[in-house]
């Protein structure tokens, strides 16, 4: 990453279309001050600057869900093993992550401190992958009749899930989440719940984080482990590659049942409920770095941003420093006035340069600078943290573009417009990547040619193949389906019928394939 001339040079340029790719989304979170490796193997910790960032989506996804019906609640860390197998696919799908607890205490035993033998558990306890057999334990104590349905449940929390390659923020040993686990009358009002949810989670992507998905059903072998149909929203990452950012579940009855969770309908008869489950995490931190980041570290979408607009007061004296931080001040003040996330860097023993590089490598959407002269003219210096790009631009011409100096009025009153178009900006930057590296497919040899010659990106081919079929594309170009799209999420040049890319045999419709995390 280029850093100013007042900054020590200790690394190497990294750009997000590079070869490292690995190494620049490390870098980015290092800058930035996102996250770090715990001493715990595989496990993060997340920095106050990271956490900011999941609490301000957090709030967001809490409003929708709350508007949506539902109702927070917490439940237990620790699951019995003997919940976890009441649903055998569930099980089998979790069993090589699972942590488990199987002592309470700690003795001392020469010198080395060893569990406890006399402490040890009648039955194990895993340590969370995900909550739907602890909740469904309780639910049996709180369903009774159709008059206690719908029942529309979230939570959040971490948990553990024991991954071998971590990646922060992507895949670690512990995160953070959200899961919705909802029960309902009917197949019908389930399956309402699940497409609703999934919208919640696109609406979100789209609109907050400024990342457009593509909203579809996984394929069998893709499915959450005891769902009978999982939903997924993929965003494609700057690299080309994909990422699932949100599932949604419909599980039918099977964790019901085996939570022997029944109802009374009202026709007097009892039946079992139908379930659903549903949740993001803090992944998508992930997906915003890689969707919309550059080579100066971080860049937030405005609406996500912890700190949308950095106030730096200029001066080389204590006078000069009396008078720009009382303005910086007052623009502080009318700033929050109209809602807007502000902060002052007034730190002495820094250059500006320095705050400068600070503040743009944690992604903050603007920078207003006071300075003597801009007091004597009565006018505010605004630098934007990114501009929209044109092609062909000197990178010079497009640093000159990033700022502009406004009478003072003026700027202030630009500055929420201003939030407002990058916002949009953002959106549509990522649209147009996804727009220029998909294409539509027929052939293998031409698939080919994408992923091992192109660069690869999102892949619109005919399918009609197993779940073996679906491992041979995998071992040979490292894709997977990422799920089956939604008729209107297809390209209009992409839909209606055709042969399978692989075995040939007719397709009634595309699917999305791509490399992913």
């Amino acid at each position: 990453m280029n850093k100013p001339d007042n900054q020590q040079k200790t690394e190497a340029a990294v750009t997000p279309r590079a070869q490292d790719y690995s190494q620049w989304y490390l870098d980015v979170i290092k800058k930035a001050t996102l996250a770090e490796h715990s001493a715990v193997r595989g496990c993060m910790v997340i920095r106050p600057h990271g956490y900011a960032i999941w609490e301000k989506m957090q709030r967001e996804l809490d409003d929708r869900f709350k508007e949506t019906g539902h109702e927070n609640a917490y439940f237990p860390l620790f699951i019995p093993l003997s919940f976890l197998t009441r649903e055998e696919k569930h099980a089998t799908g979790f069993a090589k992550e699972c942590a488990v607890v199987t002592h309470h205490r700690l003795k001392s035993v020469n010198g080395e401190i060893v569990p406890d033998p006399d402490s040890k558990l009648e039955e194990p306890l895993v340590v969370r992958p995900t909550s739907e057999t602890i909740i469904w334990a309780q639910y049996k104590n709180w369903i009774q009749s159709y008059r206690d349905l719908p029942l529309l449940i979230n939570q959040w929390a971490n948990v553990v899930r024991w991954e071998m390659r971590t990646r922060l923020f992507l895949r670690t040993a512990e995160f953070l989440w959200q899961e919705g686990h909802t029960a309902h009358a009917t197949e019908k009002e389930a399956l309402e719940e699940t497409w609703k949810m999934l919208d919640v989670y696109s609406d979100f992507a789209e609109n907050i984080m400024a990342v457009p998905v593509i909203k579809g059903r996984k394929t069998e072998g893709e499915r959450f482990a005891g769902a009978l149909e999982t939903l997924s929203i993929e965003g494609m990452m700057q690299d080309g590659k994909a990422l699932q950012m949100g599932t949604s579940h419909y599980l039918g009855q099977n964790f019901s049942k085996g939570a022997d969770v029944k109802f009374q309908n009202k026709e007097g008869q009892l039946e079992y409920v139908y379930a659903t489950s549903w949740g993001v995490s803090t992944r998508l931190i992930g997906a915003l770095i890689m969707t919309h980041s550059d080579d100066a570290g971080l860049v937030l979408p405005p609406k996500l941003a912890p700190v949308q607009v950095i106030i730096i007061p200029i001066f080389k004296n204590d006078e000069e420093r009396a008078k720009t931080v009382e303005e910086a001040k007052k623009v502080f003040a009318e700033l929050k006035a109209l809602g807007v996330a502000v902060r002052i860097d007034d730190r002495d023993g820094l250059m500006p340069g320095a705050k400068y590089y600070e503040w743009e490598g944690k992604g903050v959407p603007l920078r207003i600078e006071v300075g003597p002269k801009d007091l004597e003219k009565g006018s505010l210096c605004i630098a934007r943290r990114f501009v929209p790009e044109i092609k062909g631009e000197n990178p010079a011409d497009q640093r000159k573009r990033r700022k502009s100096f406004l009478p003072r009025a003026e700027a202030i009153a630009s500055i929420v417009p201003t939030l407002d178009a990058m916002q949009k900006e953002l959106l549509e930057r990522a649209r147009t990547l996804r727009t220029e590296r998909s294409k539509v497919i027929d052939k293998l040899e031409d698939f080919e040619k994408f992923f091992k010659g192109e660069g690869g990106g999102f892949a619109w081919v005919h399918w009609a193949g197993d779940a073996a079929q679906e491992d041979e594309m995998a071992k040979r170009f490292e894709t997977s389906i990422r799920n089956i799209p939604f008729e209107d999420q297809i390209p209009g040049e992409a839909r209606g019928e055709g042969v399978c890319i692989l075995t040939g045999k007719p397709s009634k419709q595309r699917v999305l394939m791509a490399k992913s995390y």
